[in-house]
């Protein structure tokens, strides 16, 4: 059986290295929508598709925080399963807008490893990724900087306590 990943401790990384981020994902209306109430955003171009029909777009367009949150978590198994902190994203641009449907897929290019000017356990790893949709149009690009754990630090993630049991009463 294959332990869960650890994820990557700043050692692990070199500037330059490009990280094709495995997973895709596609975006529902009902993932727009909630986002988009959750967030108390008012903008009806992301929750009323009447509207929205009658905009350039003539339809919904997703949530632009919503494509960041999601491009984020895409790149999170290689870059920051192990991080303390985000420490910022900067840059963020949308040069083409994301649809309910679309799948988003990321990579990311390490731009900057150092070890913390304060703090021995971590160190500061600064990405710039880009989030593409599946027709290969770049929807979002951002530089994020985080807080990494540097190898020995990071917290061991609690191993399950028993192993897993057949149920045969059913």
């Amino acid at each position: 059986m294959l332990e869960p990943s650890a994820g990557r401790c700043l050692e692990d990384f070199r500037v330059g290295d490009v990280y094709r981020h495995a997973l895709g994902r596609t975006i529902t209306a009902v993932d727009n929508s909630w986002f988009t109430q959750l967030t108390l955003n008012t903008n009806p171009l992301h929750f009323d598709a009447h509207y929205a029909g009658r905009t350039r777009f003539g339809r919904p367009l997703v949530n632009s925080t919503l494509t960041l949150a999601l491009v984020t978590g895409l790149s999170v198994r290689d870059l920051s399963q192990n991080a303390l902190a985000n420490l910022g994203w900067d840059e963020v641009r949308l040069p083409n807008p994301v649809y309910e449907g679309d799948t988003l897929y990321a990579q990311s290019e390490v731009l900057e490893v150092r070890p913390s000017r304060s703090r021995a356990e971590v160190g500061i790893l600064k990405v710039r990724t880009t989030g593409y949709n599946e027709r290969g149009q770049v929807v979002i690009t951002f530089r994020r900087t985080m807080m990494v754990f540097r190898r020995g630090f990071a917290p061991e993630v609690p191993a399950p306590q028993t192993e897993p049991t057949e149920d045969r009463t059913k």
